[in-house]
């Protein structure tokens, strides 16, 4: 055998014995990849300053991408000649300022250190005086009639069940307040530490009226002396299969004030005209904001970019609207939103849907696009969102088309809450998430426990790295779903609801 066979053979064999060589990305994947890189590396820099609303961050964010938006073709969304664009939102951050509670006893003021009770109001000033006191154990799974609760104070155990959810039913039920005893493992610190924080609403919100306080068990236990009941006969009654509220030998006066600040922001909407708008519109969506200055005072790095999250949705947002207006018109019309104050509260998509600039029931489907660069190209899709709309059996249709590996599981749906999709759905519109970065859901797990709302989330301390190639993978599909749904001959309006 000749010297150039040997070789040849020698050859052949390492290629069998490597595999097959990668598939080396063509032109238009280089190009999609760099366009989304370059877009993260503008919004998740120090210059924006952690894109935080009502601030020049916001200004630079939204001239950044309205720019882009416009160079690609799109039009105003807003359907508003005086506002284009840009739609105003409204927000109010309220913190706490003061508190106070008065207690009576047979009568007699008792005297409680201030520190032993914490008063709070969403309102500017919430306030009720000498309200009886009612006792409802732990208030687990029971019922209440609002003539029981009507110009009372509801008296709860904290225990090992701290949950808010309790104490906003019995309020909307008619009490006049609710009264925590922190009886478990949380104590007034920590209350105060949590509670203390900003709130944010949007400013049409009618909030106030509410009045939640706590107290700590050694307080409690001296504002019961000398009544017919001790904390400990409260706690055993509690526990009682049959247990029934009663009235205690206490009244009490409680007020709470905030202080608040108003904050002018903006969701940036724009459209991809289609033939047949009375057809229906598709929307595409991704916030644009992030925290500002989060870090510790004493750090050298206080900014949070949030390049993950979320300048990777909207540089994914942004490639989708490229693909899409360089397309043959389509059908339906194709909305791009990107909101604010996502992170304060989903508050820019509930103001969209409470002023909509298209009848909701238009829309026939939504697509958000949160933290999108967290798995690598060849990861399967997972819908954050499954079984809650209609239109999964379109999405597998358009993932087997286009040769997409869908997960037919609801494991994602766990964080289904924590995303701009879930506002939507509340306002009745079929919202869902198709993405890879749910598709290995341990990297996103991965993610929410380190860099997370972190000033880490930028391009030089990421934990893992950017991973373009999933981010990539999802605007490949959501075009494709934004051509699917944008055809009324495959979707009839109406058919993701």
């Amino acid at each position: 055998m000749g010297r150039k066979v040997v070789l040849a053979s020698f050859a052949v064999l390492l290629i069998t014995l490597s595999g097959p060589s990668p598939a080396r990305p063509n032109r238009a994947d280089r190009e999609l990849e760099a366009r989304l890189r370059a877009h993260i590396e503008v919004l998740a820099s120090d210059d924006f300053d952690g894109r935080e609303p009502g601030t020049d961050g916001e200004a630079r964010t939204l001239r950044y991408l309205g720019r882009e938006w416009y160079n690609i073709g799109l039009v105003s969304g807003t359907n508003d000649p005086g506002n284009e664009w840009f739609a105003p939102v409204t927000l109010v951050a309220r913190e706490p300022a003061a508190s106070s509670a008065r207690f009576l006893r047979k009568g007699y003021r008792t005297p409680i250190a201030p520190q032993d009770v914490l008063v709070l109001t969403s309102g500017k000033r919430s306030l009720v005086r000498n309200a009886p006191l009612l006792f409802l154990g732990r208030a687990e799974g029971a019922e209440f009639t609002r003539n029981e609760l009507a110009g009372r104070i509801a008296v709860l155990l904290d225990g090992d069940t701290p949950d808010s959810k309790r104490q906003n039913e019995l309020l909307a039920m008619g009490a006049s307040a609710v009264l925590t005893v922190l009886d478990g493992d949380r104590n007034m610190e920590e209350v105060a530490a949590r509670r203390q924080r900003s709130g944010y609403a949007l400013a049409d919100d009618s909030l106030g009226g509410d009045l939640e306080a706590f107290i700590s068990r050694d307080s409690m236990e001296m504002l019961l002396k000398g009544t017919a009941h001790s904390l400990d006969d409260l706690e055993k009654a509690a526990a009682e299969p049959g247990f029934a509220p009663f009235t205690l030998d206490v009244s009490a006066s409680l007020e709470a004030t905030t202080r608040e600040t108003t904050i002018h922001t903006h969701n940036l909407i724009a459209k991809l005209p289609g033939k047949h708008p009375e057809a229906g519109a598709v929307l595409f969506l991704a916030h644009w904001d992030h925290f500002g200055e989060c870090g510790d005072e004493t750090a050298e790095d206080r900014i949070c970019n949030g390049a993950i999250d979320n300048a990777s949705g909207v540089a994914a947002l942004t490639e989708v609207a490229r693909r899409l207006a360089r397309g043959p018109q389509l059908d339906r019309d194709v909305y791009f939103l990107s909101t604010t104050a996502e992170e304060l509260g989903l508050l820019g998509a509930h103001a969209f849907a409470e002023n909509p600039p298209l009848p909701l029931d238009h829309i026939v489907a939504a697509f958000n696009i949160d933290s999108d660069a967290i798995a690598p190209a060849g990861t399967p899709f997972t819908i954050v969102g499954r079984g809650m709309t209609g239109l999964d059996s379109e999405i597998a249709k358009v993932a087997r088309a286009g040769h997409f590996k869908l997960l037919v599981n609801d494991e994602a749906n766990e964080y289904v809450r924590r995303q701009d999709g879930w506002a939507l759905l509340q306002h009745d519109i079929p919202a869902v998430m198709v993405t890879t970065a749910y598709g290995k859901i341990e990297l996103m797990r991965d993610f929410f426990e380190g860099d997370y709302h972190r000033p880490s989330d930028d391009l030089e301390h990421l934990s893992h790295p950017l991973q373009l190639g999933g981010a990539m993978d999802d605007v490949k599909m959501l075009t494709a779903l934004g051509r699917w749904f944008a055809d009324p001959r495959k979707v009839p309006f109406k058919a993701g609801l």
